[in-house]
């Protein structure tokens, strides 16, 4: 089955190796190299997957394709039964398929079941009743649009409706809370005009405010719908009998809204979710709570911020729970082993609009592999791979030519990632397929297939030695100390000095990724911090505070910014005063970078190639330079000019250890504690000379090489054709030959290049 048997055999003969290697999350494999196919009305023609996954067969060395049909509802028969044949047919070639199970593509045959869970949004409006008339208040419905629905309908406003109308006095310091009145009742008229407008026409009330709110609903399940789970479990179900390697999930959360509601005057709602408030809140009232959210209210800004916070946290967590048993579901249909992707990222950046979509679900929304797509920060990036345990992150990545797809390939090898590649886009000037195919025709593909060389010999993520844990609450919340910050200028400042930096929230205590290990090093998975940066605090709760509390203690090194006086409830926490006396206090971002990077020099850390900032919010990786695994893995890495990798002809030099090599695009190397090389990867191999290993080949080779605990090796050799040459032999006689796609050759030159319109 092409030259994927090759891998399946080379996994057999790798297994022995656990010590030295430990497996990937649970599986015992090797991280798969994915591609993303996007069903047209053509593949749901007789045969017509046929061509895209010949191509895939033939030029990439793809083996999962996270895969999605946006043109018919899933649970059409149709649908069903042509995907069983392309995933079968993909089978013998080989491929793996992932399929999109999503509830969002049974929109309309969710709510011909459930017509009373649709999405409703609430829209607050304010009208000064003066002492004439108020005038009209007008509501109006639209229809909202994203990739998900493809060809499917758009999330259609099916009807606004009259909420509640609320009255007041406000002055230049707010609203007078003493005064608030529900006047929705009291002479309120709602017009409506179809079911997408109404007019509201508020009495006269001199010297008074109106606050409005209306309610939107939308052709999409309530977030918080009772039977939206089981239905959900219901369609992966359906599929059941199909050999799929496993399901996705794309960007799950609320509908979209691409503004981020900057005046906060819209809130996600339903009568479920009210429900869900009141239980949380003990016994509060959503819809009145939207006003004090949105407007605040005089004397009342301690009770402002928790309602911010525990709406978002609600939010947040139901997403959660969603993502997680979409996840749980998947294994059990299609078994431990299958594959749960894509990402849970959206627009994909850490603010406004991700916290309205999902409450920054991200750490949150459960997967196998730490998955992102687009321009989400690397930081966010390599925290997400060593959050779920994986050694690698995968980025869905876009654009209209192919070059951008080769930079953001190298920059992910020295930033511990790998591409999910997504066709070309936007390219209407495309034919239907062409899209695709054009991609998997470029240097592209040479490039990828060198660079899996690197998976032979590591299972580690990138060595980030500081981490940047922001207040998920704090960030989210407009009426505090920090909104929409989440530290990510410190974590760029330092990724610039050549110290990569991890970033998640502070949400994440708890969860067994982040723990304090036996020496009091603070940990997320495998990797260690020598410093934190806990990032404005403030909101953080109890259990926060009892876990930075006793890292205090240890041996990673906290410096704070901002302050922590209270919980999310904003109950008073004595945890500031407290913490503050070990941790190192900062005044401000740059005080912080600078104090942090001073550290990690006086503590000898290593420096790998800094990272560019093309603002102070987007550290890039670079495509030539060097980075560091946790495992000690030394990775030298260059692709500025080929997307195969460029030559490198050079001595470089790792704590203290030196290196001459002649080879192409990637070389890795390990060393044991005694100086000797334990495992080596390198594309286009020529020469290779270090403490105890000397290596000349007599023609270029990929290869990766590791050694077993009693000192002997086994390895591995990529598109060689002949003997296995001698030099190769006197290492070691165990080589496994791994072929490389028919059409696909890592001697190729530049991508291709095509004029965009």
């Amino acid at each position: 089955m092409r030259y994927a048997l090759a891998i399946l055999f080379l996994i057999a003969s790798f297994g022995v190796h656990a010590a030295e290697t430990p497996s990937c999350s649970d599986r015992g494999d090797w991280p798969p190299v994915i591609g993303a196919w996007f069903w047209t009305q053509k593949d749901l023609e007789l045969d017509g997957y046929k061509s895209f996954l010949d191509a895939v067969a033939a030029c990439t060395p793809y083996t999962l394709l996270s895969t999605a049909c946006r043109q018919r509802e899933v649970i059409e028969p149709h649908v069903h039964q042509q995907v069983g044949e392309a995933v079968r047919y993909a089978e013998r070639l080989g491929i793996k398929v992932a399929f999109e199970l999503d509830i969002r593509l049974a929109r309309q045959a969710f709510r011909a079941k459930y017509p009373d869970e649709q999405q409703e949004e609430l829209v607050l409006r304010f009208v000064d009743a003066a002492s004439s008339i108020p005038p009209p208040v007008a509501f109006e419905g639209v229809d909202l649009t994203d990739h998900m629905i493809g060809s499917l309908p758009k999330y259609e406003c099916l009807g606004t409706r009259l909420v509640r109308v609320y009255s007041f006095v406000r002055d230049g310091e707010g609203i007078d809370p003493a005064t608030v009145q529900d006047i929705t009742e009291a002479g309120v008229v709602a017009t409506a005009e179809g079911p997408r407008k109404l007019t509201v026409r508020v009495p006269q009330q001199p010297g008074r405010t109106a606050c409005v709110i209306a309610a939107h609903t939308y052709l999409t399940p309530d977030v918080f719908a009772p039977h939206l789970i089981e239905f959900q479990r219901g369609i992966i179900q359906q599929y059941a009998d199909v050999p799929l390697a496993g399901i996705m999930k794309d960007e799950w959360g609320f509908p979209p809204d691409h503004t981020g509601a900057p005046a906060h005057d819209r809130y996600w709602y339903s009568t479920v979710m009210a429900k869900a408030y009141a239980a949380c809140s003990g016994g509060r009232d959503l819809v009145r709570d939207t006003l004090l959210m949105c407007a605040g209210e005089k004397g009342r800004e301690r009770e402002q911020q928790a309602a911010i916070n525990r709406y978002f946290t609600l939010c947040r967590n139901r997403c959660a729970t969603i993502e997680d048993d979409y996840y749980r579901a998947g294994k059990a249909a299609f078994g431990p082993q299958a594959f749960i992707v894509t990402h849970p990222t959206w627009t994909p950046y850490p603010g406004p609009l991700e916290f309205r979509k999902n409450g920054l679900s991200w750490w949150d929304a459960t997967r196998d592999i730490g998955q992102t797509d687009e321009s989400t920060p690397y930081p966010c990036r390599t925290s997400l791979a060593k959050r779920w345990g994986y050694p690698l992150w995968y980025n869905q990545f876009y654009a209209k030519q192919t070059e951008p797809y080769v930079r953001e390939m190298w920059e992910g090898i020295l930033s511990g990632g790998r591409l999910n590649v997504h066709p070309l886009y936007p390219r209407f000037d495309l034919k239907i397929g062409e899209r695709e195919l054009l991609l998997l025709r470029s240097g592209l593909m040479a490039g990828m297939t060198r660079l899996r060389m690197l998976d032979f010999i590591t299972r580690a993520p990138l060595d980030c030695p500081v981490a940047v844990i922001f207040g998920h609450a704090c960030a989210m919340n407009w009426a505090g100390p920090s909104y929409n910050r989440v530290g990510l200028e410190v974590a760029s400042a330092l990724c610039a000095e050549g110290y990569p930096t991890d970033l998640f929230p502070s949400s994440l205590v708890g969860s067994p990724a982040l723990r304090l290990d036996e020496e009091g090093y603070i940990c997320l998975g495998p990797q260690r911090y020598r410093a934190v940066v806990l990032y404005h605090p403030e909101f953080c709760g109890k259990q926060e505070w009892s876990f930075f509390r006793r890292a205090a203690m240890g041996k990673t090194i906290i410096f704070q910014v901002g302050d922590w006086t209270c919980d999310s409830d904003l109950n008073p926490l004595n945890s500031g005063e407290a913490i503050r006396q070990k941790v190192r206090i900062c005044e401000d971002d740059d005080t912080c970078t600078i104090s942090v990077k001073r550290y990690l020099e006086e503590a000898g850390i290593a420096r790998v190639t800094g990272w560019s900032r093309e603002d102070a919010t987007h550290p890039l990786p670079p495509d030539d330079g060097i980075a560091a695994l946790t495992d000690g893995t030394c990775i030298r890495a260059k692709g500025q000019h080929n997307p195969a990798g460029d030559p490198i002809c050079e001595t470089f030099t790792w704590n203290g250890h030196t290196v001459e090599v002649d080879a192409i695009g990637l070389v890795a190397i390990r060393f044991a504690a005694n100086g000797r090389v334990t495992a080596l990867a390198a594309g286009g191999l020529k020469r290779v000379k270090t403490e105890g290993l000397e290596l000349e080949l007599p023609q270029r080779a990929d290869l990766a090489f590791i050694r077993k605990p009693d000192g002997t090796c086994a390895g591995v050799l990529q598109g060689l054709s002949g003997d296995v040459p001698e030099p190769l032999l006197r290492l070691t006689p165990q080589w496994q030959r791994l072929a490389v796609p028919p059409q696909c050759h890592t001697d190729q030159a530049a991508p291709v290049k095509e004029s965009v319109p």
